[in-house]
Formats: C-alpha cells, structure tokens, sequence
C-alpha cells in the first residue's frame, strides 16, 4: 500500500479531481487511518462553491471516522479518555492538532493553536497531502486529540461529532448552567438539532428552535425543541413562553446576520448569547452598546473547540443518539468515487448531511 485515493480541490468552484496521492512514511507519533465514511458539512459546501477561502490544493472533509491500520514504529498511544489504542480500532479525532505549548495552548485556546494542523482545510506540503477526510486514508499528526469510538455506535452518528457534535458542546460549555432555563436556538441544521438535543438533556426547561424552512422546524421537535417557530414569530413566541423578561440563553448557529437582529432583543437581562454559526463573510450588524451594558449581557464567540469538546461530544452521542434520530441525519452515502454528486446532493436544503465513503480509484 504505498498510494491512497483522494478527491482534490484545487479551487476552481465545483470541481474536484480524483488523484492517487502517496502514503507517506509515519513521523514519530503519527498514526495513519484508513477512513470508513465522511460526511460534507456546511463548510466543504462552502468551499467548494466559491464562498469560503481555503488553502489549496487541499483534501476537504473533517467529519471523519476512520481505522487504524498503523502506528509510526508500532508504539501505541493514548485516546483522550485514556484507552490504549491498536490497530483495527475505530476513531474519530479532533479537527485541529495542537502543539500543546503555544501561548494559545498555554491559555486553554488549544483550537487556536499557532502551529496547528487544521484537518480538511491544509494546503499539500511535502508529506502532509493526506489530511482531509474524502479520501482512502489520513495521516493523523502528533498533538492530535483522538476518542475511540463505542462499537455500537453507528457510523453516521460518528461522523459529525468532530465538527457539529464537538462544537454544540464547546457552545453549551460558554452558555452555562441550562438547568430550567428558557433556550433559544437559531437554526435547525445539525448544528442546531445537535444544540436543541444537547440542550434538552442538560435540563433546559424550554428550548424553542427558529427557523424558517417548515422541514426542518418540524425536524427539531424531535430533538428535543419544545417549540418552534419562523424567526416573525419570534416576539410572540418569546412573550409566551418568558413573559417580559427574554431567554437566558440564545445560540444563534445559522451565521445569517438577521438572524442576530433578531434574536438579541429577546435576551433577558443577565442573559447569554453564543455566535456560532457566523464563519464567512456577511454583511456587519448594528448593536446598542448601551443595552449590553443596561442589560448586562454576555455575548460569546466559539470557534472549533477544545480536544475535551470531542470527548464530550462522543459520550453524549454513545448515550443520547437511541433518545434522538441523529442515524437518520445522513441523507445518502455515495462512494468516493461520485464525490461531485455528494456536493449536489448536500446543497438541497432537505438533507441535513450527505456521507462519502471511499471506493476504488482508478486514476
């Protein structure tokens, strides 16, 4: 095995080139996978549309599962929990790598690393083309956080816990105590159902989900949203469920400026806000700043997550995902091989996530 199938983005919108890229020699540390499914998140969508910047050529794709089939020098390592790892396990692993010494490692900001391996988003460097998740094998680096996965498991509720999963749980962990409280959540895609269920067994009292596409509202109630409206009936909505006072917490996950237009007015005095889904350019907002201050509000920005994220991400999905129908998440699979029609599929509103397992390349 010395070559591994890959889907190539090279930047041109919409187009991906199957290669066969080589297998490099394991560095001390690293651990090579072979990859057994990625799902597309919004981001890859975004990218290879034009709209979002990326390096390139890069190897997209970071909602990986994969199997370890080596170890440089066979020295076993650690997940984050603490299990020794071997060949044959099944892993998933987090999104950045991390030195572990920097001065944002130093001040618990790991997933703002200074030296940092971003996989799905890293241009080719001499040894280091393998990092993304649409292709036959990863090249997992030193200072990468990995969590074994539970057999039972199922692969598509694995996949996003290192993007969608991960993330909800580094929002939650800013938004703070959820036991009884009034939460609102802006958007109903996975990051959004992930929040509504996340939030739901941390013991939110209400969580009313907002978005404007009646599929994907009606989705939400079956995680956990107990309520659901369009974001025109936000006002009525928050009056009825909070009287005067507003939500203790809004997670705005759509990115869509109006979105936190329109949500802000509706925190209560004390509460939070938590701005996750704003990761490409957009037109500026206005805020009062004399009303954050009136109202002594919290406003906080998350960005990736922490390696103690995926962890956390990966025990709520191993005892929550029989509660909620994140399986049913995954619209279609496609082989590799039919990357491009992945992307097209994933653009249609109605499929949460679209997954891509690899196959045989024959370039």
């Amino acid at each position: 095995m010395t070559h591994s199938c890959a889907a190539v983005f090279d930047g041109v919108p919409d187009r991906l080139e199957l290669r066969r890229l080589a297998i490099p020699a394991l560095q001390p540390s690293e651990i090579l996978v072979q990859v057994l499914g990625c799902t597309l998140c919004g981001s890859d969508l975004h990218s290879v549309e034009g709209r979002r910047p990326v390096p390139v050529p890069t190897v997209l794709g970071h909602e990986i599962v994969g199997e370890i089939v080596e170890f440089a020098g066979d020295v076993p390592t650690c997940d984050l929990a603490g299990q020794e790892l071997k060949v044959g396990d099944r892993v998933t692993w987090a999104i950045v790598a991390n030195c572990g010494h920097c001065d944002f490692c130093n001040r618990g900001l790991p997933q703002k690393c200074l030296n940092a391996i971003k996989y799905g988003h890293e241009p080719f460097r001499p040894g280091r083309a393998l990092l993304g998740g649409l292709a036959e094998h990863c090249l997992l680096v030193a200072g990468t956080g990995i969590v074994r996965l539970p057999d039972p498991l199922p692969i598509e509720v694995a996949c996003p816990a290192s993007c969608a999963t991960a993330t909800i749980a580094a929002a939650l962990e800013a938004a703070g105590d959820l036991q009884g409280r009034h939460v609102c959540v802006f958007g109903a895609g996975m990051l959004g159902l992930t929040a509504c269920a996340m939030a739901r067994v941390q013991g939110a009292g209400e969580v009313v989900c907002i978005d404007p596409n009646d599929t994907r509202r009606e989705r939400a109630l079956s995680f956990g949203a107990s309520r659901v409206a369009q974001p025109g009936d936000l006002a009525t909505l928050a009056a009825e469920v909070t009287g005067p006072h507003g939500f203790d917490v809004v997670l705005e996950l759509s990115g869509h400026p109006s979105a936190f237009e329109t949500a802000w007015p509706h925190i209560r005095v004390g509460g939070t806000l938590v701005l996750v889904g704003s990761v490409f350019p957009a037109p500026p907002v206005s805020i009062s700043l004399e009303q954050i201050v009136r109202r002594h509000l919290t406003i906080r920005g998350i960005h990736n997550y922490a390696p103690w994220h995926l962890l956390a991400a990966v025990d709520f999905l191993s005892a929550h995902h029989g509660q909620f129908p994140f399986a049913a998440l995954v619209a279609h699979w496609l082989p590799l091989s039919s990357v491009a029609e992945a992307f097209t599929q994933g653009r249609d509103p109605r499929a949460i996530r679209v997954g891509v397992r690899p196959d045989r390349c024959d370039r």
